[in-house]
């Protein structure tokens, strides 16, 4: 790691090393770190908000739906889990008061979401064979140069999203997404979800999607640390993130 080293501050190396022990944890944020420009404070942030494992434990069917050349990128793009931890929601909550929250805080959201997001809108209208539907949130990807559709559901994930979010892209891709632009990706953003009922829903889904949960507090449980990918995964990812 020593080249990487000399790419960030000084105080970054120190918060890294004084705050993870594991050598890949200390490389996904020297990384991210020198990609992204993170100040001190928001390198501190990450940290406490588990982004490692939150980008390792990512459920996506990018590997078959995405090309080789975009999909570390993606899967870096879309996280596990985020935390929302600057909403002033209660736990019982709609999936309209939590967008209209969101929106309120926008620029909050856009660096919860991970960097290189930009706002497209909210309630993003879509006519299809003039009937009209709605995605919650579109947002654009700068680095992968895609479309980002957003589904909020405050339950637990199910299958049916799936098949919804795939309607969803194909519409933008057709209509939407310009000619120099990649596929569009969907993120299915949910309050809980069953990790095994999720591989199940993307295993057959042409579409690009990954699906996430989301907490207004920080809750990934430490012993998710045992599920992350093994080592030599982990560095193959790692060397997908532009320096």
């Amino acid at each position: 790691m020593q080249p990487l080293v000399a790419q960030i501050g000084w105080t970054h190396n120190l918060v890294i090393f004084q705050r993870c022990k594991d050598p890949l944890e200390r490389e996904f944020y020297i990384r991210m770190t020198r990609k992204f420009g993170w100040s001190k404070h928001v390198l501190i942030h990450q940290i406490d908000n588990q982004s490692y494992e939150k980008s390792l434990l990512g459920q996506t069917n990018f590997d078959q739906a995405l090309t080789p050349e975009l999909r570390a990128q993606a899967k870096l793009a879309v996280k596990d889990e985020y935390t929302f931890d600057f909403l002033e929601l209660s736990e019982e909550h709609s999936e309209r008061e939590l967008e209209r929250a969101l929106i309120a805080r926008i620029e909050d959201f856009l660096r919860a979401m991970g960097g290189r997001f930009a706002f497209m809108g909210s309630q993003y209208r879509l006519e299809v064979d003039g009937r009209e539907f709605f995605i919650d949130l579109l947002l654009f990807h700068r680095r992968l140069r895609c479309l980002v559709a957003i589904e909020l559901k405050v339950g637990e994930f199910q299958p049916e999203f799936v098949g919804k979010m795939q309607f969803y892209l194909t519409a933008l891709d057709r209509q939407v997404r310009q000619e120099d632009e990649n596929p569009s990706i969907g993120i299915i953003l949910c309050k809980e979800k069953s990790r095994t009922i999720v591989e199940y829903a993307l295993h057959d889904a042409r579409k690009p999607i990954g699906v996430a949960t989301y907490e207004i507090t920080k809750t990934l449980p430490k012993e998710l640390r045992g599920q992350l990918p093994q080592p030599e995964e982990i560095a193959a990812l790692l060397e997908g993130i532009e320096e």
